[in-house]
């Protein structure tokens, strides 16, 4: 059974564009080629059908199986940064340690493709759809394809304050809902928010950190594009009594008004998208008063992978995050400088912690999988997850990615 809410590749009742790997013979040896060779040095077992194996793990290396190699490397020929993901939606490859396995990946991310074939990238790398750029309506519909999924199907793996980034953990042992209510404190403290702040969050998410504001004494005005989320957050902050202070709207950031004494944003740039980063910037610097401060928690890559992958279209892209490009810390720094005329003040990292979370997130996902096929969500959906937050575990174990909380003023 598959979900009507799980977007355009669950409709019609299955997954059609997946059915059958696509016919590219000539790539599909050439993507071999290269698999092999890339995986040569890397501490994972890519174990064949009949038990052969590639890569330099060790026997407790972690294993990735591949079921189909034909298949496989079709998929990985017609499309790289798309067609290992699919591969794996189907079964043409699996791995009972998935993170692990994809984690030796993630580490040489830079130079899995040999440098002299770096030339030819513009002729293979799928552009991303014009009809997914983050203008105000395609914002709305690339939203509405994640965050509009079901309230229900984020409830089973989130904590109890559905909170969906990064935790920030103060000791080995500490749960995840102690360690969000920090990662929220850490944002609010960077803004400066206390009694009698007025404040513009932009993207409300489920609304925690505006209750968390709002209890501090401060007053809310809260950005969301996401109507289930927008409903959700509402009944939260009622029933945490604090609707006086909070005013949730669905608005766009760029149709908001007024002046405020903070500005917060957790881990919501990644989603505008580099065209429109600089409209946020302008955002964020209008809805500022003089002495105002921004918080703001984003995840981060080195410049120059951002770079080469500003105009990618990527597995993550196709199923997961319509639209989007994840930030370096310098292209936000220089962005709020130009465009906001606001100067960093205090910064943090905590990648590590961001790794900790997904593993939570996909530990709880897997042991209550069967609430969200109840949902109406399948079997593919449940592997694509697994995939994605695996995936961006990976990222994070590897150093690849990273996640920040940064303060600026005027």
């Amino acid at each position: 059974m598959t979900s009507s809410k799980a977007g355009p590749a669950t409709a019609g009742g299955g997954w059609p564009e997946l059915a059958a790997a696509p016919e590219a013979p000539l790539r599909a040896k050439i993507a071999e080629a290269l698999f092999r060779r890339a995986v040569r040095p890397l501490d994972v077992r890519v174990v064949l059908p009949g038990g052969r194996w590639l890569g330099a793990g060790g026997p407790e290396a972690p294993r990735m199986y591949l079921r189909r190699p034909a298949a496989f490397f079709q998929r990985l020929g017609a499309d790289a940064k798309i067609g290992f993901g699919e591969a794996y939606l189907v079964g043409d490859w699996t791995s009972d340690a998935l993170a692990e396995v994809l984690t030796p990946f993630a580490e040489r991310m830079a130079t899995l493709i040999p440098p002299v074939l770096h030339r030819f990238r513009r002729f293979v790398d799928r552009r991303q759809p014009a009809g997914e750029a983050n203008t105000v309506d395609g914002a709305r519909r690339n939203i509405h394809r994640h965050y509009d999924l079901s309230n229900d199907l984020f409830a089973t793996f989130l904590d109890e304050t559905m909170t969906y980034s990064s935790a920030l953990y103060g000791s080995p042992t500490e749960d995840l809902t102690t360690a969000q209510w920090r990662k929220i404190d850490g944002v609010l403290d960077y803004a400066g928010v206390r009694e009698g702040s007025e404040v513009l969050e932009i993207g409300t998410g489920w609304g925690e950190l505006s209750i968390r504001a709002a209890r501090r004494g401060a007053r809310v005005t809260s950005l969301t594009i996401s109507e289930e989320q927008a409903a959700l957050a509402r009944k939260r902050i009622a029933d945490a009594g604090l609707a006086d202070r909070v005013d949730v709207q669905l608005r766009d950031y760029r149709l908001s008004e007024g002046r405020y004494d903070a500005v917060v944003s957790v881990e919501m740039i990644e989603a505008v998208g580099a065209e429109y980063w600089p409209a946020f910037y302008e955002t964020i610097g209008r809805r500022l008063r003089p002495d105002g401060r921004l918080g703001l928690q984003a995840i981060t890559m080195d410049h120059d992978r951002m770079l080469a992958a500003a105009s990618s279209y990527t597995w993550m892209h196709k199923y997961i995050f319509p639209g989007g490009l994840i930030p370096s810390p310098e292209s936000i720094e220089a962005g709020l400088a130009e465009h906001a005329g606001l100067k960093l003040r205090a910064a943090r990292e905590f990648g590590q912690d961001y790794a900790r979370t997904l593993r939570e997130w996909r530990e709880r996902f897997t042991q209550r999988w069967a609430e969200v096929a109840e949902l109406g969500f399948d079997e593919v959906f449940k592997r694509m997850w697994e995939f994605y937050l695996a995936y961006s575990e990976a990222g994070f174990r590897s150093g690849y990615l990273k996640v920040r909380q940064l303060s600026f003023g005027k």
